[in-house]
């Protein structure tokens, strides 16, 4: 047991939970700031050891090799402690976090960065019968399940960017099968109509049956029910529709919306408790026109704002508000289509959009691997942070 689990050898601990996008900025940013912030740790504390590029996880799906991403490599040189375990419990009483094989890690600042999973527990059947891209176990056990399938149909619940892209990346991979994607809403229903049109051609194209203004209510071993009466039998089924946050925030009594997501300030710490920040997913972080929607595209950016707001609370100075504005809304159809759809800062369509291989290619390299980025952040603490947007790298200034 290391001295950081029992007591305060340190000035001041930061401890990360969960190393997704979003935690993975907040932990590597504290990091490259600690070496010159005499007193303050940093551990990271995931599940895994591997890094998880959930942008990804649709190629997993297809049986696509996926490149090894090590967590505590990328921290190798930055002097934060990497803990792998599942949380199991919080007390913000105590300042501690239980970890599942007993450990009890002691913080002074926390960052909760669990991150979300999609809802099976929302439809009878869903956890039981249906597969999911949460991870890349789950993603691997479905391109198995799709290897074995040499015809059939596959149902694709949920009309969300996440399903649209499994729904075309199975349809171009496993030509033999029949793909169904059932939604809602129609795909694509928040994109400009050029770019809506395209979506739909591509699906089209690809041989996916889209059934809009439909909802899957039941999963079953070998069909779906769907809201109103009917079925669509089914040899696999891929769940997408909607997601859901951990519960453990809810039950250490951190201030929580509808969602279980916790609740923040401008600076991202919790309204019930300020020395714990959210990031990604798990936070409800309200801007002007409405409350962020989970993406890599903010993720990232809101762990990198905590980080820097943590060190000026530590050097005295207040905390400045996260802003943030969408730039766009890149969905691969298959590895030489796309469509990217470019957005107002509150995430509505602009008029502009790109299609075809030129928008595959933008989409790769807005999505590409997660490691430069990271890596820039490494070397770069007095000045702020890189994450893409754009097709490029934005410079983030910390006010010092």
């Amino acid at each position: 047991m290391s001295a950081r689990e029992t007591d305060a050898t340190a000035d001041h601990h930061v401890v990360v939970l969960g190393a997704g996008y979003a935690g993975m900025a907040a932990a590597v940013q504290l990091a490259a700031r600690a070496g010159r912030k005499k007193g303050l740790t940093v551990t990271l504390v995931n599940a895994q050891d591997r890094f998880t590029e959930r942008l990804r996880l649709h190629m997993t799906a297809t049986g696509q090799e996926l490149a090894e991403l090590s967590i505590p490599e990328m921290l190798e040189g930055t002097g934060a402690e990497f803990v792998r375990g599942w949380v199991t419990a919080l007390d913000t009483d105590a300042k501690t976090v239980r970890i599942d094989d007993d450990r009890v890690l002691r913080y002074d600042t926390l960052v909760y960065g669990l991150g979300s999973v999609a809802d099976t527990a929302a439809v009878p059947g869903a956890e039981e019968h249906a597969y999911t891209v949460n991870g890349p176990e789950e993603a691997e056990s479905l391109a198995g399940r799709l290897a074995r399938l040499g015809s059939g149909t596959v149902v694709v619940a949920g009309s969300g960017l996440t399903g649209i892209e499994s729904a075309a990346e199975i349809a171009e991979r496993h030509p033999g099968l029949d793909v169904v994607l059932v939604g809602r809403h129609e795909p694509g229903d928040s994109m400009n109509p050029k770019a809506r049109a395209y979506l739909r051609s591509a699906l089209d194209r690809l041989g996916v049956q889209v059934r809009s203004g439909a909802e899957v209510v039941k999963v079953l071993p070998g069909s779906v029910e769907l809201a109103g009466g009917g079925s669509i039998a089914a040899d696999a089924v891929l769940w997408t529709s909607g997601t859901r946050v951990s519960p453990l925030a809810a039950a250490a009594g951190l201030a929580v919306d509808e969602r279980g997501r916790i609740v923040t300030d401008t600076a991202l710490r919790s309204e019930s408790h300020p020395d714990v920040y959210a990031v990604g997913d798990a936070a409800a972080v309200r801007q002007g026109y409405g409350v962020l929607h989970g993406t890599c595209q903010s993720g990232m950016p809101t762990g990198v704002h905590a980080a820097v707001s943590i060190v000026r609370a530590l050097e005295g100075k207040r905390p400045k508000p996260f802003r943030f504005g969408y730039y766009h809304s890149p969905v691969s159809l298959g590895r030489n289509d796309a469509v990217v759809q470019f957005t107002r800062p509150d995430d509505s369509p602009r008029r502009i959009c790109l299609t075809g291989r030129a928008a595959a290619r933008y989409k790769e390299a807005v999505t590409a691997s997660p490691w430069p980025t990271y890596g820039r952040m490494k070397k770069m603490p007095a000045s702020g942070a890189f994450w893409p947007r754009g097709g490029r790298f934005t410079r983030i200034r910390a006010a010092r």
